[in-house]
């Protein structure tokens, strides 16, 4: 078969289950009941002769379930920029996935979207994750453009170094009193509770087994799946932590927060990854993004 013989119906139902994550969820998103879906996905995995669909927790695309979707979301904001070019009075938003780094989305991100916000019709759908894993969601075909510190662009995308997002290591006054008061080093880092976003965050980890030569489980931790937790965490007294300077600027400028550890920072480099074929509305995101962050984050 060519590709020409591919029915889009098929592909859409493979884009609501996996977008959805359930079966169901993508039947009442169709309009459809839960046995058309699933024939629609068999009837395209038929037709190319392997499988789409990983049934597991969560649902996955195989490679050419990723590809496949990949195209599904690039023909769609195609189709939508068309339609509204030549006036044909399709008022549907359109759909800008987009996969982010909790920490850039708590910081930068939002103003930097906000003349595409501002101007044009869109709906978005904002993934968050750790800006090592952002990528996945891109090559799974779930998103359009995604944030990352991985700089190699996918197959078929584009790559902008979009600058370094800077971690410091603070606490309140209170705080280091309480725990620091000899100085930061590994015997009070072991008894001072410290915070990690989730399983996937690993910062905090190098950091102190590179720095202070411990390891997981030798000292205690948090978890805090929140940017904006992080630093009311931090100003309850309740931990240290590394956080985003653009975040920590105005805490620290009011002695509200301290800088813990002067000479020591983490340096995150971020990009941005945005399929080729993505349409006009993608460019001048891109566009907007990648001006915004030349003046916010440190570009060497």
């Amino acid at each position: 078969m060519s590709f020409a013989d591919i029915d889009y119906k098929l592909l859409k139902a493979l884009e609501a289950v996996v977008s959805e994550q359930s079966f169901e969820r993508a039947a009442l998103r169709l309009h459809l009941t839960q046995s058309a879906v699933s024939q629609r996905i068999k009837s395209l995995e038929n037709q190319l002769g392997q499988p789409l669909l990983i049934r597991s927790q969560p649902l996955m695309a195989t490679e050419l379930g990723q590809q496949l979707l990949g195209h599904y979301q690039r023909v769609q904001q195609l189709e939508t920029e068309l339609a509204q070019q030549l006036s044909l009075g399709d008022k549907r938003a359109q759909a800008l996935p987009l996969a982010v780094n909790a920490d850039s989305l708590a910081s930068w991100l939002i103003p930097a979207l906000s003349p595409t916000l501002q101007q044009q019709h869109v709906e978005m759908n904002l993934y968050v994750e750790d800006e090592s894993r952002t990528w996945q969601r891109m090559r799974s075909g779930e998103v359009l453009a995604c944030v990352t510190s991985k700089a190699k662009p996918i197959a078929g995308s584009d790559s902008q170094f979009l600058g370094y997002m800077e971690y410091l290591c603070v606490a309140t006054p209170e705080f280091a009193q309480r725990f620091f008061p000899q100085g930061v080093n590994r015997d009070s880092l072991s008894k001072a509770p410290a915070m990690s976003f989730d399983q996937h965050d690993d910062m905090h980890i190098q950091f102190l087994s590179e720095h202070f030569s411990l390891q997981p489980g030798e000292y205690p931790c948090h978890t805090v799946r929140s940017s904006e937790a992080f630093i009311e965490l931090a100003l309850a007294s309740g931990a240290y932590s590394l956080n985003p300077r653009l975040q920590m600027a105005e805490h620290l400028a009011d002695g509200r927060l301290i800088n813990l550890l002067p000479e020591l920072q983490v340096r995150v480099p971020l990009y941005w990854h945005h399929w080729q074929l993505a349409g006009k509305l993608m460019k001048d995101l891109s566009e907007q993004i990648r001006s915004y962050t030349q003046t916010c984050l440190p570009q060497r």
